[in-house]
């Protein structure tokens, strides 16, 4: 069988990352397996042993791994899962996948050819691959932010007009926060942006609300590396893209979009993929085709014997208009095995939410049991690089 050498791209965000993945999905070059240029060292010698790139590539040169192996020909990019704990997992994704996302993504948007494209996602993700290869289904080179700046977005939407944009739902809320500061007490206005795929995390129905109301064009996205990225936009699944939800309650995903396989696991493919079908960790409903996700599996509180999903009750949660940004999350309990937390931006400091207004909020939507039993008030959540809230470190009790 072809192979082809796997370069991992120890490179800062810019225009070296972007033409290493276009040189990978036109052929011309090796398969990249972009990784943040400022991992820790445990963690980069954990990612290079797993995945085991044949070369990489640093801003000095480029040099071989002596343990690398190759990939099969049809392997593009290898996308290096995030995670707190366990070995990282490379998801494998061809060329193919790649250019049927984007090109899916770019109907659904209805974006044109020579529209512009901004990524201030970090293209070690697959966000910020998928905005490079959207940009080049686009016929353009996308302008790329080294980290994620509201300033800098603003600044780039003002010399060179609407540029297309993913984000995660905190730095959306982030780049509000910043407009609003900007415009004097007149409130927000993002007119200026073009389209802004949402995804990565859940975003609340206010904070779309209040995004909208400032004049901005949102998609939610749902979809993780191993379906190259956003593959349902606002609940409908892209074009060729099909949904179940199985009897145990997980989102299914199959189309031209999925994966070629885990990196050097087999076993771990095996374990995912049923007839065709990627069976997600994400716990799921569809009304009529329309997806609604409810959090994922593993972040299922169980306390006192009942079962709490997370995400569902942060949801909930998100729409009390004391709370400005939430997280849900469950620890230990001597008495309830887990106790559920909310772990909660206020919308005023100066006047925080009560944790007997926020469990007589959720009494009315949901079962008592499943009311948050401690709040946590923090000024900010705490994320991860790619702009997910760190969940292990908030289902750590804080320092008392």
């Amino acid at each position: 069988m072809p192979t082809r050498p796997v370069h991992a791209l120890l490179l800062p965000p810019g225009p070296a990352v972007f033409d290493a993945v276009r040189r990978a999905l036109d052929g011309e070059g090796p398969a990249v397996l972009p990784l943040a240029p400022d991992l820790p060292r445990p963690a980069l010698e954990a990612a290079l042993e797993a995945l085991r790139p044949t070369h990489v590539v640093t801003p000095d040169g480029v040099s071989r791994y002596a343990e690398g192996v190759p990939a099969a020909e049809e392997t593009a990019v290898i996308i290096a899962t995030s995670g707190t704990t366990g070995t990282p997992k490379g998801v494998e994704l061809s060329a193919a996948a790649l250019r049927a996302s984007a090109t899916a993504s770019l109907e659904r948007m209805g974006a044109r050819p020579g529209d512009p494209w901004l990524c201030c996602v970090p293209p070690s993700h697959i966000s910020g691959v998928q905005v490079l290869v959207r940009a080049l289904e686009s016929g353009v080179e996308p302008v790329i932010h080294a980290r994620f700046s509201p300033a800098e977005v603003i600044a780039t939407m003002t010399a060179g007009g609407p540029h297309h944009v993913s984000m995660v739902p905190t730095q959306l809320r982030r780049l509000l926060d910043h407009v609003a500061g900007l415009g004097g007490g007149r409130g927000a206005d993002l007119s200026m942006l073009g389209t802004i795929l949402i995804g990565g995390a859940a975003a609340s129905s206010r904070l779309l609300s209040e995004a909208r109301a400032a004049g901005a064009r949102i998609l939610t996205t749902y979809g993780m590396s191993e379906t190259c990225g956003g593959c349902v936009y606002d609940g409908e699944p892209l074009y060729k893209v099909e949904l179940k939800v199985g009897g145990d309650g997980r989102v299914r995903i199959r189309g031209p979009v999925l994966f070629s396989g885990y990196r050097l696991r087999p076993d771990l493919t095996a374990e995912n993929v049923e007839d065709g079908w990627f069976v997600t960790s994400d716990l799921g409903e569809l009304d009529g085709g329309r997806l609604r996700v409810l959090g994922r599996a593993d972040d299922v509180v169980i306390t006192g014997g009942q079962k709490v999903v997370t995400g569902l009750l942060a949801d909930l949660l998100a729409e009390h208009p004391a709370v400005k940004d939430v997280v849900v999350v469950g620890r230990p309990d001597p008495e309830w095995g887990q106790r559920v937390v909310a772990v909660v931006v206020p919308a005023d400091p100066f006047a925080p939410p009560l944790l007997e207004d926020l469990r007589v909020f959720c009494k009315e939507r949901l079962p008592a049991y499943a009311a948050p039993r401690d709040l946590e008030l923090v000024p900010a959540i705490p994320l991860l690089p790619n702009g997910k809230p760190d969940l292990a470190a908030l289902r750590e009790s804080p320092a008392r």
